[in-house]
């Protein structure tokens, strides 16, 4: 026994020490900031309603009340330097609603048809699949296409959208209109009866069609027919080769991990490199409430989309509580917006953030209140729904690598080439989880669990070390797979910290 604790002691106390090192050292996710700018009253009402202002670094906030609009700005761009009304942020699926704006106005000049199939606009696509170029304008509008959320032209592009947002990049890199072109003639609709089902790749597509009608590109097109008219001079597209917004927001995960603009041009119709500020979106919403933005009709909703739930052409319809709340909510893998408009009210809502922790509920509750200020806002604001998904991909990249060096350090029949891959990963995991991990939804304590866990189980390889064969096995294929993992990790670390 007392041998057994003397071989114990060593890999003990590294996991202590390793475990105390991760604690300096752990994932920090940010806070919202104490800076304040625009009306104290809402901000305050802000910072009392949050539940936790863990996951927000920035945000901005617009209550339009009858001809009252007012601002509040609370936190940081993400450079210490304070947001307010005027702060660019990404707005992403925001940019639907104008797209759907754009419809509904060259339709009312009669320069388009909303059930005008796809095979009519855009007679120069060989379409592949008669269901796709039956699809109409008003469908692709409304999310009633039948077209997959996303299209892949390529095999390797599905990858791509899953790796390239761990690493906190752009997911639509390469995705031009270019490539929307080309991937047209194979893309595949549902058919049959028409059924709301969100369409990222449905909303690009109508983009790209608006913008072949009329010979204009689909940015220059939205900025002159709704943009320039609402005086929203703040709010345009950055896509691959501009330059993005002066005194931007800069964007990260609510984790605390960094991320890149998405700037994909064939996605821009959906919301891909749209940038707007809270002033500018105010605008929109007022000229909404009015009736007097072009394409105004966007929001009559049309066709139903859930439960006490319609949907326009782009604008969504929820009735809550007796009332007709029309919105759109938008997130990037650094921003999240959220905009919304009660009609019978006369009150509209805006909120934008620089991180990718979600906004709508608090969009939601501002909208709820009966006074420009909010003052009648009773309660918090609701917290968002546990994030699984986030728990799962954390908790393996902090534990699994750890937990696997351990299986394979005690085991009996064992050599060196296994432990070194398990060794590999037992220490690549969790440099991984540090940036990737949902650190705003778990708490960074797990990532110290999993460093003095894979610290610990390497002790206990070290020890082995001298007492196990250098291989087990087939030569070429044990040395195969121990290179193949040692280049795997290495191209992981390189992809997420490069």
């Amino acid at each position: 026994m007392t041998e057994r604790l003397h071989r114990l002691l060593t890999p003990l106390l590294v996991t202590v020490l390793a475990a105390g090192l991760g604690w300096v050292a752990r994932p920090t996710p940010p806070r919202l900031g104490p800076h304040t700018t625009g009306d104290t009253t809402l901000a305050e009402l802000v910072r009392a309603g949050l539940p936790d202002p863990t996951g927000h670094r920035g945000l901005a906030v617009a209550v339009i009340d009858g001809d009252t609009v007012q601002f509040a700005g609370l936190g940081d761009r993400g450079d210490g330097h304070a947001v307010d009304e005027h702060t660019p942020f990404e707005i992403g699926s925001v940019g639907k609603a104008l797209t759907g704006m754009l419809l509904a106005d060259l339709a009312e000049e009669g320069i388009v048809d909303p059930e005008e199939p796809l095979r009519a606009v855009l007679p120069e696509i060989a379409f592949r699949h008669s269901a796709t170029a039956d699809v109409t304008l008003a469908e692709l509008a409304s999310h009633r296409s039948g077209l997959p959320r996303l299209w892949f032209a390529h095999w390797w592009e599905p990858v791509a959208v899953i790796l390239r947002p761990l690493a906190g990049r752009d997911p639509y890199a390469g995705q031009d209109t270019r490539w929307l072109r080309y991937s047209l003639g194979g893309a595949r609709a549902r058919g049959g009866e028409p059924t709301v089902a969100y369409s990222n790749y449905g909303m690009a597509v109508l983009g790209y069609a608006l913008a072949a009608r009329t010979g204009v590109p689909y940015p220059q097109l939205v900025t002159e027919r709704i943009l320039q008219p609402l005086g929203m001079t703040a709010t345009g597209f950055h896509l691959v080769g501009a330059p993005l917004p002066a005194d931007r927001a800069y964007g990260g995960t609510g984790g605390g991990g960094q991320t890149q603009p998405w700037r994909g041009s064939g996605y821009a119709p959906a919301g891909v490199g749209a940038w707007s500020n809270a002033q500018d979106l105010a605008r929109l919403l007022a000229a909404m409430l009015a009736g007097t933005a072009p394409g105004a009709d966007a929001a009559t909703p049309r066709f139903p989309a859930g439960p006490d739930q319609w949907i326009g052409y782009g604008w969504f319809t929820d009735r809550v509580d007796g009332r007709e709340v029309t919105w759109h909510n938008g997130g990037t893998g650094g921003f999240s917006a959220w905009v919304g408009f009660d009609r019978g009210a006369g009150r509209g809502v805006v909120v934008l953030g620089n991180t990718d922790q979600e906004v709508d509920p608090l969009g939601w509750w501002l909208l709820q209140a009966t006074d420009p200020a909010g003052t009648s806002a009773a309660g918090e604001v609701p917290g968002p729904a546990t994030d699984w998904r986030a728990w799962l991909l954390t908790g393996m990249l902090c534990l699994a690598g750890g937990i696997g060096l351990l299986t394979v350090a005690v085991r009996t029949h064992v050599d060196r080439l296994r432990l070194v891959s398990s060794g590999v990963w037992a220490g690549v995991l969790p440099a991984l989880a540090y940036p990737a991990g949902g650190w705003h939804e778990v708490p960074p304590a797990l990532w110290v669990v999993g460093v003095g866990l894979s610290a610990g189980a390497g002790a206990l390889a070290v020890r082995r070390w001298p007492t196990v064969p250098a291989r087990q096995g087939a030569a070429w294929w044990r040395w195969a797979s121990t290179v193949g993992s040692v280049l795997l990790a290495a191209a992981g670390l390189v992809w997420v910290y490069r």
